[in-house]
Formats: structure tokens, sequence, C-alpha cells
């Protein structure tokens, strides 16, 4: 435990701060809920609603997110000292607040990109806030288990909800009733950030007098790519989120193909970020003790093995372990990528830090939906898929090869 002496009541540390963090992974659960509602039916909604055939426009809702969402990120860790990581995370809310409404209503594919804006400002600075927060909290002694809890509960909210609106739209269609989740979601997560959360600028005061870190001299060149180990996490997490974009848009046209049913397609889809979700409750305290290359080197490569094996699969089952292995490799990078970054940078530079490094990652999903939407269209879905197996093992061994 870190005291402040200017301020005997401020400590950092997960059991001084648990009723606050508790909270901020609540609130983050229903961040995670806003992203399951269209992770299992909305290329179905394309489809079935809108007629929409081709891969590439049916993938421009994940595109907008993913940019959308890249730069809410970048600017939550350049506004933090600033504006205050409570207004952030009560701002991003707002933005929530239409999206299953538009989501349910939409008249034509454009309402649904709009949406999708909203979303990834919402899922940027609600997101990075509570990120930033629960860092703040803990101190260096539990960034790793704060980064899984916080993860952990994101990430399996995502999993449930895209389970639960695949089985609520196999039985009662694919609009409005989903959608309604996403009303109760946005207006708990509103009201919480608003009324119970408090902001965490005395936390970092406090663990700034104490920090040994070194300041970077150029934050955005540094956490991009010229620091070694900076460089080498914000590269994965792109390549990552790249990945996770191909997943999102692709794999349920994927089993569609093979004549899987929605409920089917629902529970492989679904188990992937149940999988990444609770992994982390584990991973996140690995990060913890081991080193951190190792890590994120065996994630990537765990992800590229059950993307390349997804071109051979077939059966219900063959689809089901490999989700798990594929959230498994995820589960394996992503509180790890957060804690690294964090272990790397200064107290008073962390957030934005992580804002540049979440900016790469969630690039990502729109590089992700471009590039397979383009490659599924020309020549098909698998091999879009194995494209983006290489790409996540040339990742792993940069990590391998450049990380110290």
């Amino acid at each position: 435990m870190i005291n402040n002496s200017q301020n005997p009541s401020i400590s950092l540390g997960l059991r001084e701060n648990w009723k606050q963090f508790t909270l901020l992974v609540l609130i983050n659960a229903f961040v995670g809920g806003m992203v399951g509602l269209e992770r299992t039916i909305l290329p179905e909604l394309a489809e079935q609603e809108f007629g929409m055939v081709v891969k590439s426009t049916i993938l421009s809702f994940i595109v907008v997110f993913g940019i959308t969402k890249a730069v809410a990120n970048y600017y939550a860790g350049a506004w933090a000292n600033k504006v205050g990581r409570k207004n952030l995370l009560v701002i991003g809310w707002v933005f929530a607040l239409p999206v299953p409404l538009i989501l349910m209503l939409a008249p034509t594919w454009g309402w649904i990109v709009f949406a999708n804006i909203l979303l990834g400002i919402n899922q940027g600075l609600s997101w990075s806030s509570t990120v930033v927060m629960k860092i703040d909290l803990v101190g260096e002694k539990d960034r790793g288990l704060a980064m899984g809890l916080n993860e952990s509960a994101g990430y399996l909210a995502v999993g449930g909800v895209a389970f639960l609106t695949g089985w609520i739209a196999s039985r009662y269609g694919i609009r409005p009733y989903p959608f309604y989740l996403g009303i109760f979601f946005a207006v708990m997560g509103i009201l919480g950030s608003w009324l119970l959360v408090k902001d965490t600028r005395h936390h970092v005061a406090a663990e700034t007098k104490t920090s040994s870190v070194r300041k970077l001299r150029h934050i955005f060149r540094e956490t991009t790519w010229t620091d070694r180990n900076l460089g080498s996490i914000t590269q994965a997490g792109f390549v990552n989120n790249l990945n996770d974009g191909m997943v999102w848009g692709l794999l349920p046209i994927l089993l569609a193909s093979r004549s899987f049913s929605l409920d089917q397609i629902g529970i492989i889809v679904a188990v992937y970020p149940s999988v990444w979700g609770l992994g982390q409750l584990l991973t996140g305290k690995m990060a913890d003790h081991f080193q951190k290359k190792k890590l994120l080197f065996t994630g990537m490569l765990s992800q590229a093995f059950a993307l390349c094996a997804m071109l051979w699969a077939v059966s219900f089952s063959e689809f089901l372990l490999l989700s798990v292995v594929l959230g498994a490799g995820t589960a394996l990078v992503y509180p790890t990528f957060l804690a690294g970054v964090a272990e790397f940078t200064h107290p008073e530079q962390r957030a934005k830090s992580i804002g540049v490094f979440r900016l790469w990652r969630d690039l990502g999903y729109a590089a992700g939906a471009i590039l397979t939407g383009v490659i599924a269209d020309m020549w098909g879905v698998l091999p879009s898929v194995g494209v983006i197996a290489c790409l996540t093992l040339i990742s792993a061994l940069i990590i391998k090869i450049r990380m110290d």
C-alpha cells in the first residue's frame, strides 16, 4: 500500500479501493454488453432485412466502429487529465443512449452505420476511462489483476449478450426484441457513472511521488513503435483486433455457409469472447508474475493456430473447440497489453500512452474489416481467414524477436 502524505485518505491498492473498483467493473460490463448487442445478429440483419450480400459493405459497420473507437480512445487519453476520468466516462454513456433505439428502428443500413459511430465513441471514452481509473486505483502491484478483472467483465458481457441476442432473435425475430437489452445497459451505465463513480486524480498524484519510471520524450512516437517494448505491444494490439474484426464480421457468415442454425452460430460466436473474458480472471494475475513477452508470444501464436485451423474445420464441435482456443489466446494477451503499457510509462503519462496504444489497437478493427471484406469479395471467406492467420503469426514473431 502506498499512502499520500498530504492526503492520508488516499491509498493505492485493490483491497483499499474495492468498492470503487467493483463499481467500475460492473459499469464496464455494461459497456461490453453494448457491443454484444451486435456480435451475433448484425451480419444476419444486413442480409435478411437490407438484402446486402457484398461482404465489404456488410462489414462497413465494423469499419466505422473501429475508426471512431480508435479516435475516441486517443482523445480519452489526451483529455483524461484535463477533463477528468469520471467526466469522460459519463460523456461516453451519453453517446450510448440512442444506439439501441436506432438499431431496432433503423429504416436503412446508413442508420446502422451511424449507430456504430455513436457506439464507437461510447466504447472509446467509457472503456478507456474505466481502464485508466482501475490502474489509478490499484497501483503497481496489481495492475495485471486489475486489467484481467476489467477486461473479463467487459468481454464476458460481450459473450453473454451475444448469446442472448442470438437466442432471442431465433425465437422472436432479429428486431426489435434483442435490442431492448441495450436500453437497460445504457440507462444503468450512465446513472451509475454519474451518481456513484468518483474521480481518481488524487490516486495519480499519490503514485507520481513514488514512481521511478522514466518519462517518455515523445509519447505518441515511442508508444507507437520506437520504444522496443511499447512498440511491440502496440503492433500486437493492432493485429489482435484486426483478427477480432474479421471474426466479428465473417465468422457468422462462414458458419452460415456451413449450414449451422442461428442458435449454433450464436453459441460458437459467444464462446470465443466468453472464454476470452473468463480467462482473463487468471491471465490478468499471471501478467503480474510472469514475463510479459512470453505471455504475449504464446497468446498471439495460439490465435494464429486457431484461425488457421478454421480453414479446415467442418463440424460444430470443431468450430466450438477452435473458438475456445482463440478465446484463450486472446485472454493471454489482452490484460498483458494494458499492464505492459502501464508498467513502461510514467503515471503522469499513463493515460495518454494507453490512449495511443488503444488508438492503434482499435484501428485494427477497421483494418481487419476492410482487408477481410475486400479479400472475401474477391476470393472468398476462407482466403480472408488465411491471410489474417498469417498476419497474426507474424505479429507473434515480432514480439519474440524485438521485445526485451
